[in-house]
């Protein structure tokens, strides 16, 4: 036994070393160091990764569905681009809000909303993650009827 730890001890310290890397030219963010915040409706939370999705330009955030959770009908005036995280994203089309007819997008989904096309998603049963990029500002229109 004495000999088994002496070689583990002697393996691991030979392995190299982390190195630091320029933040200028790559930046890492841990999962648990991603700033997540609760929308005021209490439906998802959203964590920006980059840019600023209230401004002109690029950005990337990642939205957090919360189980029940959906929109209503609604288009953006640009095109965004989605990942499915985590979880099972629901999505539909049209200006009636009708949750039973969405479709599954399960993690690993790539999505698109084509600009100014009406749409509704959110969560079922399960939380959700989805990550978004666009260009700002992203902007949400109802367009609802009822």
């Amino acid at each position: 036994m004495k000999k088994i730890l002496c070689s583990l001890a002697l393996a691991f310290a030979v392995l190299p070393s982390a190195h630091a890397i320029d933040p200028a030219a790559v930046q890492v963010v841990a999962p648990n160091e991603i700033k997540w915040v609760r929308n005021a409706a209490g439906t998802n939370e959203s964590a920006v990764l980059y840019g600023d999705p209230t401004k002109p330009g690029p950005y990337v955030m990642q939205l957090k569905w919360l189980p029940g959770n959906m929109s209503r009908p609604h288009f953006h005036p640009n095109d965004r681009f989605f990942v499915v995280v985590s979880g099972t994203w629901w999505v539909g089309t049209g200006e009636k809000f009708d949750p039973e007819t969405t479709v599954p997008a399960r993690a690993g989904s790539y999505v698109i909303h084509h600009a100014k096309q009406v749409h509704y998603d959110g969560a079922k049963g399960e939380e959700c993650v989805i990550q978004v990029w666009g260009m700002g500002p992203g902007t949400s229109y109802p367009a609802e009827k009822k």
